[in-house]
């Protein structure tokens, strides 16, 4: 039987439009399956917790609902640890509107005389920027306040997923053919036990993070420290970006609680001094991510992610494209998009090596042309 062979440009215009698509669907779709993705996540970490409460005789719905507990429980020890900073720092937020902008005024000041802009076109170029970013904001803040909106949503499809994990999983073998039975029980078992690394390990760097992050700040002496840490651990679970970002807040805060700039350098070192310590210590130890992606495809996929969902796909980027490195890795025709999206980096690449082999070859009086692998 002849198997007809399509050109590349078809198939790649094809191929093309079913990204498209793809991805007009999940951005449409997004207020539903931010929630589910989130729920899949937890139900994956809690799993374990629910097998060994079954193992010890718990019925099965009691010990999902006390794994549910025990997870809101730690969310809301949190929050209650750090509801007097909040408070505090809310209180305070008109004298740090005011400073802040007395500091503005003395930046044009600068500005005016070193360069001779006139407050009026500063004020203009400000408020020009301020308007072309504001969709851009917008629709992140607009994605964060829907995702809120339905996080009480979450606990249920939690719950859902784990009463149901095996009908989900019979299907899940039944849609493939039985010869790709062991092919499938592989790819699960490990995407579970590497989502279950990824989160406990991230779960951990935040806790030794926030930690480092608000002693540094509380020695250095800047307002709310406990606060600003924890918001600095949780940004620090975005790769290479969020620690970028979580940066600029105790600047901020210290620029305009405190005079001088001896604190704001201060910050600055002793930042990059934790950065230095979580990505050569604490990630490696604790994360022990079984599927590691490399920096540059980490970068973008976030961007990616913030680009569909905004903050919400900044956090499930990365989960989603090491369960797509696991499938990858498993199909003979995509394992050059599993090596892609890895950090193994080749001593040189294919094209070197078949030159090398087939001078060889032509040395030796061989007429086969050898490609190594």
């Amino acid at each position: 039987m002849l198997v007809k062979e399509y050109p590349f440009y078809l198939k790649a215009t094809v191929v093309l439009f079913g990204l498209i698509l793809s991805v007009y669907i999940l951005q449409q779709l997004g207020d539903i399956l931010v929630p589910l993705c989130f729920a899949v996540l937890l139900a994956t970490l809690l799993n374990p917790l629910c097998n060994k409460l079954q193992s010890l005789g718990v019925p099965k719905v009691a010990s999902i609902l006390i794994a549910i507990l025990i997870f809101l429980l730690a969310v809301g020890g949190l929050l209650y640890f750090l509801s007097s900073q909040i408070a505090a720092f809310s209180s305070s937020i008109p004298v740090l509107k005011e400073k802040l902008g007395q500091l503005v005024t003395q930046l044009e000041g600068w500005v005016y005389t070193h360069f001779g802009i006139e407050t009026q076109k500063q004020v203009s170029f400000v408020k020009q920027q301020l308007s072309n970013g504001q969709a851009l904001v917008g629709r992140t803040v607009g994605t964060l306040l829907g995702t809120l909106s339905v996080v009480f949503l979450i606990p249920v499809y939690v719950f859902m997923f784990l009463f149901y994990k095996t009908l989900i999983l019979s299907f899940l073998y039944e849609v493939f053919s039985e010869e790709n039975s062991a092919q499938v029980a592989e790819i699960l078992k490990e995407t579970k036990s590497a989502v279950q690394s990824y989160i406990v390990g991230l779960l951990v760097e935040m806790v030794i993070v926030a930690v480092l992050n608000a002693t540094a700040l509380i020695l250095l002496g800047v307002k709310y420290g406990i606060l600003i840490g924890v918001i600095g651990a949780i940004l620090n679970m975005l790769p290479y970006i969020g620690g970028i970002i979580a940066i600029a807040l105790p600047i901020l805060i210290a620029t305009v609680t405190k005079d001088g700039y001896s604190t704001q350098l201060g910050i600055i070192v002793a930042y990059l001094v934790i950065q230095f310590i979580d990505n050569n210590i604490i990630f490696p130890r604790f994360v022990s991510f079984k599927v590691q992606i490399n920096a540059l495809i980490s970068i973008v996929v976030v961007f990616l992610g913030n680009a569909l969902w905004g903050v919400s796909g900044m956090f499930l980027s990365v989960p989603f494209v090491a369960v797509l490195k696991i499938i990858f890795d498993r199909i003979e025709d995509l394992k050059p998009w599993g090596k892609l999206l890895g950090d193994r980096v080749p001593t040189r690449h294919m094209g070197q090596i078949w030159r090398r082999r087939r001078s060889k070859n032509k040395d030796s009086g061989e007429e086969t042309v050898i490609v190594a692998k």
